[in-house]
């Protein structure tokens, strides 16, 4: 696996607990337009499904990414296929979807156009380490393909991204 990537593909965690938690547009709008350049030079992109997940609830995040420069990525032959690969290569990995919430339906299609792209994945889940879960995690999964993951913090700085703070 190489070091640094080319793409990246975005999970809806990432998105999500940005606008929630850290890099509120209030306070880090360089974040978002940063966010918005790199979908302009697709250097980032997200799945559609993480697209549906997200804007499914109508708020500001949901407003932003809609008028963003994003690219969506449309599941093609080429990515059911990688993702039949996936879970054809541990069974384990349909566990990846919670059926009894009705969330995480995108995850298991994170991993399948990163692959698919040849993408790096960014996600805010972390490896299950215990060695008697039946749950996994996109990072698992990713470790099991040979596919590259980070969080957002170490996409930051692999792209050596910069804000600017200012008193207004």
């Amino acid at each position: 696996m190489s070091t640094k990537a080319n793409k990246y593909c975005f999970d809806a965690n990432v998105l999500i607990q940005a606008w929630q938690k850290y890099y509120n547009p209030k306070f880090c709008p360089d974040y978002w337009k940063i966010l918005t350049e790199l979908g302009k030079s697709e250097k980032i992109f997200i799945p559609e499904l993480v697209y549906e997940e997200i804007i499914r609830t109508e708020d500001d995040l949901s407003k932003w990414l809609k008028g963003s420069k994003i690219p969506l990525k449309k599941i093609s032959e080429g990515v059911t296929a990688c993702l039949q690969e996936i879970y054809a290569a541990n069974p384990i990995h349909k566990n990846l979807v919670d059926n009894t919430k009705a969330r995480s339906l995108a995850d298991p299609w994170v991993i399948a156009h990163a692959l698919h792209e040849n993408a790096s994945v960014v996600t805010k889940e972390e490896k299950v380490t215990a060695l008697n879960s039946t749950r996994i995690k996109i990072p698992n999964v990713c470790d099991n393909m040979g596919i590259r993951w980070i969080n957002d913090f170490q996409f930051i700085d692999e792209l050596d991204i910069k804000f600017q703070c200012s008193l207004t």
